[in-house]
């Protein structure tokens, strides 16, 4: 099986697909992934939705609500975050905007002064680090290989940081095992308690939604879709019973079940 995820080689993403496959490839942006995924030219991709520092990936979020794919599991994996450069003399720091958010009490109180560039991923931030000694970058200490020093580890600014990757498969793939159940609503209404509605369909048979998140539709100002996690399979007739209800308010709209997974922790 051949997976596809954020690259260069070494990024946080690279290293969550080597759980999924030996055999990894890379594009440059999450659309891009989930797009070779839909349209059959990978059989699994691999990107990053929900930081517990940052937060959710808006367009990881709208790629898998714009692409007919699946969701077939999720990984779990401790993000720790180094500062790479080949001197301790530079004036510009490159990486991830989300891994330069992550460190940004670091780079405050350190390094004031310096540049903050943001880049299409972490590894791409370290390649700069190594073709111009201005730049430093922040990604895993194993990348800095034989060339560039590592300034600083574990500059996160919680020790607690972890990034959460969803596994997307063609829409074929879809699975009604597992323990968690993700799916996008949208409903094509706004009324008062169209929001009690929905979460009353999870309550009401006593599942947990462990997300919920609006995003908007692209169609009009103020119109919105909701990302829902809930811990509950599809496989649970509890779990059919909501998504029917939730199908039945989405009834001007529509309902996108990404399908049931479980979750798999993977430590670097």
């Amino acid at each position: 099986m051949q997976a596809v995820t954020l690259g260069p080689a070494g990024t946080y993403s690279h290293r969550a697909a080597r759980a999924v496959a030996d055999d990894v490839a890379f594009r440059e942006s999450v659309t891009s992934i989930v797009d070779a995924v839909a349209d059959g030219s990978f059989e699994r991709g691999v990107v990053p939705i929900e930081n517990s520092i940052e937060g959710s990936v808006s367009e990881s979020l709208d790629a898998v609500a714009n692409s007919d794919v699946s969701v077939v599991q999720e990984i779990v994996t401790p993000i720790r975050h180094a500062l790479l450069a080949q001197s301790e003399e530079f004036d510009t720091v490159a990486s991830h905007s989300q891994a330069l958010a992550q460190c940004r009490s670091y780079l405050d109180e350190n390094y004031p002064d310096v540049a903050l560039e943001a880049v299409a991923s972490t590894a791409r931030g370290v390649e700069r680090a190594r073709q111009d000694a201005s730049v430093a970058g922040i990604g895993h200490p194993d990348n800095a290989g034989d060339d560039l020093q590592i300034i600083a580890e574990d500059i996160q600014d919680r020790s607690s940081n972890a990034t959460r990757f969803l596994v997307v498969a063609p829409e074929s793939a879809r699975s009604d095992a597992g323990g968690k159940t993700s799916l996008v609503v949208y409903p094509n209404a706004n009324y008062p308690g169209l929001l009690l509605e929905l979460l009353e369909a999870f309550a009401e048979r006593d599942i947990n939604l462990s997300r919920i998140e609006s995003r908007p539709s692209g169609n009009r100002l103020g119109d919105y879709l909701f990302h829902i996690d809930a811990d509950a399979g599809l496989y649970e007739e509890r779990m059919q019973a909501a998504v029917n209800d939730v199908e039945g308010i989405a009834r001007n709209g529509w309902v996108r079940v990404l399908g049931s997974y479980d979750t798999r922790h993977v430590l670097y």
